[in-house]
């Protein structure tokens, strides 16, 4: 099943739209229009050191401070994520999503009126505010979306979140260039623009009903939940899916959701742990953080003039865009466990000659040229499978009962990983230089061999389908009709 042969989808569609709107597309403009104003928010906390302690702050303390405004946003979503673990089962996922825009729009506030308010704090707070929203917008976002779709659009849909990422990331480049909101007195209205998407998706999101799944299975709401599911499909059979979320209702009834510790600690879901942390990890351990720094100098190596570097930057995310959202339209064909594994695999190898032709770059004049080219090739695989299908793992490989706390695992293995690629890379960098990008071709090979030889594929199953197959795994040498009772 295509997405362009599914018209009566629509109303799933614009649901998509309205969750990507806000966590999603606000953490890529975060990511990426940070780092157009650097030298202006540096010059800011410099002339509010020197108002309130009467001599100018030390270049090591700025920087200081600067390095803590760009990472505290991975400590907040840290913080996000593990609260979309408690706040969905409460209160349900459109209301966590309806507060968390509150959270938003404060932030914002508080970045706006930094500057009147002579307080790089409120920068600093309304930064971490972000992170939170972001954290838990995205992990709502994706729970959301993968309990209102049918099996055949699950994973277009929950890849949603990733195209969002990567059109927030090239929104960000392309406001932050000068002549938009780049220059200096712009500034603060740059950091706060993020809270515009949260606005609209108040708005928006208010017309829409609640998880079916959650009404179905959580609150035991069989009406509210087949209601919300012909609002979202525009259907009358759905015997098929409700027998489905009766299945799973009888499999967890009387049971509560199901904590961390018992995902951390269950057997009957160690191979879905496992097959959710190692790919969220490689988000961040693949190598792209590596890839975004090392661009610029391969670019002056090359003879790009200065002042059309950040265009090329925006030619970057737009590859990350346009790749992530022609994955949209192959996911439910190729399958997760191959567009992951194989994305990995050619990472790995590409990355493995980029280091190659980086120890050689002065030989040949044209090396610089492939070298971009063999960036943009990077990027094009990242796009296909790791960015975009890591999304969708915790809505595919859990049932209802443990999914927020997947969802909690899956959220703080991303923004620690994140945070600690934040603060450790420059130093990696500063000692291996572009050998670095060995120990990212080697996770990459890693996950990619455990993706191919050993996982399960997931598309086109129903929960209940994919967590029979999980059960061979996790319990090879023991009665599998055991398993289904656990």
């Amino acid at each position: 099943m295509t997405v362009s042969c599914q018209l009566q989808y629509w109303r799933l569609y614009l649901l998509a739209v309205a969750l990507g709107v806000g966590g999603s597309f606000q953490y890529g403009i975060q990511v990426s229009a940070i780092a157009a104003p650097a030298e202006h928010v540096k010059a800011f906390v410099n002339h509010t050191w020197l108002l309130r302690y009467q001599t100018p702050i030390e270049d090591s303390t700025n920087q200081l401070i600067w390095s803590f405004i760009v990472a505290v946003l991975s400590l907040g979503a840290w913080l996000g994520a593990v609260h979309s673990g408690s706040l969905p089962v409460k209160y349900g996922r459109k209301k966590a999503l309806l507060f968390n825009n509150v959270v938003a729009v404060v932030a914002a506030l508080l970045m706006l009126f930094s500057r009147m308010a002579k307080s790089f704090e409120m920068i600093l707070l309304g930064r971490f505010l972000f992170g939170y929203n972001v954290g838990l917008g995205v992990s709502v976002h994706l729970m959301y979306l993968g309990e209102s779709s049918p099996k055949e659009l699950r994973g277009v849909m929950t890849l949603t979140s990733s195209m969002f990422i990567a059109f927030g990331k090239v929104m960000g480049q392309i406001i932050g260039i000068k002549e938009i909101m780049g220059a200096e007195e712009m500034w603060p209205f740059l950091l706060a623009i993020s809270g515009v998407p949260a606005i609209v998706q108040f708005v928006v999101l208010s017309f829409f009903p609640e998880s079916p799944r959650y009404l179905y299975i959580d609150k035991g709401d069989s009406e509210g939940g087949k209601k919300a599911l012909q609002w979202l499909w525009q259907e009358d059979d759905l015997k098929l899916e409700l027998e489905d979320m009766e299945k799973e209702r009888e499999g967890v009834r009387g049971e509560p959701a199901k904590t961390v510790k018992d995902v951390l600690t269950h057997r009957c879901v160690r191979w879905q742990l496992l097959t959710l942390t190692i790919p969220c990890a490689g988000v961040q351990f693949c190598g792209i953080n590596a890839l975004y720094f090392y661009a610029f100098d391969i670019f002056r190596e090359s003879g790009v003039p200065e002042e059309q570097m950040h265009y090329l930057a925006i030619g970057l995310g737009a590859m990350e865009l346009i790749t992530v959202t022609l994955c949209c339209f192959i996911i439910d064909r190729a399958g997760r466990k191959k567009l992951m594994g194989y994305g990995y695999l050619m990472m790995g190898v590409t990355m493995a000659l980029l280091t190659a032709m980086l120890s050689i770059k002065d030989m040949y004049s044209w090396i610089p040229y492939l070298n971009i080219a063999l960036i943009f090739c990077v990027i094009c695989m990242y796009g296909f499978g790791p960015s975009g299908v890591t999304m969708a793992l915790p809505s595919d490989l859990f049932l209802q009962a443990w999914r927020p706390a997947a969802f909690v695992i899956s959220g703080t293995v991303n923004w620690l990983s994140l945070f600690l690629v934040g603060m450790c890379f420059s130093y990696v960098v500063e000692g291996l230089g572009q050998y670095c990008f060995l120990i990212f071709v080697v996770y990459c090979l890693f996950s990619s061999a455990f993706l191919i030889c050993l996982v399960p594929e997931t598309k086109g199953k129903t929960m209940v389908e994919i967590m029979e197959d999980f059960n061979k795994l996790n319990y090879k040498n023991r009665d599998i009709e055991l398993a289904t009772k656990l």
